[in-house]
């Protein structure tokens, strides 16, 4: 059997998995192509705060007005398109009186993109397009590489002993991930609202910062990558003795645990950093993306530590000693 990568596409996929597969990287695609144009557009924005003179002032406001209502053009079909898994599963759940951790993905987009359209409507206030456009292609990255890691998992099925460890480990990191997530949910909304009432002007940003901060992408990734490690792994084995089938399920959930723990960590050690003002939006987006990507670089660590161990037998290849 040849080597499996931790992301690519399973040799036995179905037309569904493909299918979704499709979907996620035009998705991604679009929001990418959409981050970079939008961002472009917001740089001229960055100078207003230069000194310069009273006629290139007057030409700058007009460029950004023009710019403004050019990046919220692009910015619809991102939110409407490329975040609409989002929309769909903060809605599903609604439905039947639940919250899924979508909730606070599909507010933190609300709360910079509303306020960014009556800013360009009206021609006052800060717009935050370039915000919004970064949060969705980082979300969808990160929602990329869990979904290629859970098709990756879904095709080891034949590994009991991991399949169980696997149902263990997402009850637990479920349960934690959605009180972690309702808890920053519940804290943005404190904090924003008193921004609001005692700095208005700031309220937006920091609202925003702490809505994305809260995205629980990282976590959700946690399980699905180490699982998705551990079946790779055995993927290539031809024959594996029960000790090391138990060495690698208890280094399957240590790495889970780092994962998971590691990540809200990371979200606490921010979130007081964003309450006080300090994170951008856009910077809080960049820091979702380096938590998801953490997630995935330390189990594909995991993935490699177990491809070198010695002693056993690779599939199409002969025992190592």
């Amino acid at each position: 059997m040849s080597v499996l990568s931790l992301f690519s596409p399973p040799v036995a996929m179905t037309s569904a998995d493909r299918l979704a597969r499709r979907h996620m990287v035009a998705r991604l695609g679009l929001a990418w192509l959409g981050m970079m144009q939008v961002m472009m557009f917001a740089f001229p924005g960055y100078l207003r705060n230069q000194p310069m003179s009273i006629e290139n002032r007057m030409f700058l406001d007009e460029a950004v007005v023009l710019l403004n209502w050019l990046s919220l053009v692009l910015t619809v079909p991102v939110i409407l398109y490329c975040a609409w898994p989002v929309w769909e599963g903060a809605l599903g759940r609604a439905r039947v009186h639940l919250i899924s951790m979508d909730v606070p993905v599909a507010l933190g987009i609300l709360a910079a993109f509303i306020p960014s359209v009556y800013a360009t409507w009206t021609n006052r206030g800060e717009v935050y397009f370039e915000s919004v456009t970064m949060f969705v292609a980082f979300l969808l990255t990160a929602r990329y590489l869990e979904l290629c890691a859970r098709q990756t998992m879904e095709q080891g099925a034949f590994h009991q002993n991991i399949q169980s460890l696997r149902r263990a480990l997402s009850a637990g990191a479920d349960r934690v991930a959605l009180w972690f997530t309702a808890a920053q949910l519940g804290l943005a909304i404190l904090v924003g609202g008193y921004w609001f009432a005692y700095a208005p002007d700031h309220a937006v940003a920091v609202t925003v910062a702490l809505l994305v901060i809260s995205c629980p992408c990282a976590l959700a990734m946690s399980v699905p990558t180490a699982i998705a490690a551990a079946h790779a792994t055995l993927y290539q084995r031809q024959q594996v003795p029960s000790s090391y089938l138990d060495q690698l399920s208890n280094d399957t959930a240590r790495v889970a645990h780092q994962n998971l723990y590691g990540s809200m960590v990371w979200h606490l050690l921010l979130t007081p950093l964003a309450a006080l003002g300090y994170v951008q939006p856009w910077l809080a987006a960049i820091t979702m993306l380096v938590s998801s990507l953490a997630v995935a670089a330390n189990a594909l660590r995991l993935y490699r530590r177990q491809s070198r161990k010695p002693g056993l037998a690779w599939a199409g290849r002969p025992a190592q000693g």
